[in-house]
């Protein structure tokens, strides 16, 4: 069973499409801005080269258990706002997790997640045939918190001092879309 994204998936506000190689640069400095580190358990920069490398040689989603999107505002026409994540594809048990970024602060709290994450979930449960997608998201992160449970995420458990950071140990939720 081979899958991929060859089409323009669409929701109300947003596209989300396949890597090109013209985002290397925008993901570099989104991958490489330790703003974002905490949420994503990145601890170290990514070369240009491993980010090109990626997008060139990214394979299905069944080998690489992984596929990384882009959101594309649908207005203004293809202004690339951030990127949506499955990661750990289980085709066995029909899972995946999700992350999301919108990377400009200017572009958050408009509904893009939203509609990404809803997007992406119907398109998980109609044609990859999944049967719940799953995120972690950080106790002290109520926006994220706010956007998974908006999007009909339910909290599954609380994983106690999960997360290390220079401040100290975080909580971890853990929250499940199930296909009804």
């Amino acid at each position: 069973m081979k899958s991929s994204i060859s089409e323009t998936l669409e929701g109300q506000l947003v596209k989300l499409r396949a890597l090109e190689p013209e985002d290397a640069d925008r993901i570099f400095d989104w991958e490489n801005n330790p703003e974002f580190w905490e949420v994503s358990n990145t601890l170290m920069p990514f070369s240009k080269h491993i980010i090109r490398n990626y997008i060139e040689t990214a394979p299905d989603i069944f080998q690489a258990k992984q596929i990384r999107l882009m959101i594309d505002l649908k207005l203004p026409e293809n202004k690339t706002i951030g990127t949506i994540d499955l990661f750990d594809f289980d085709a066995y048990h029909h899972r995946a997790g999700v992350g999301i970024l919108i990377s400009e602060k200017e572009n958050r709290h408009k509904g893009y997640a939203l509609d990404a994450l809803k997007t992406l979930s119907s398109y998980c449960f109609s044609k990859l045939q999944l049967h719940q997608l799953y995120c972690n998201i950080l106790a002290d992160n109520v926006v994220s918190i706010s956007l998974f449970k908006k999007a009909g995420f339910i909290a599954a458990g609380l994983k106690k001092d999960w997360v290390w950071t220079p401040e100290g140990y975080k909580d971890e939720y853990l929250f499940q879309l199930i296909k009804e």
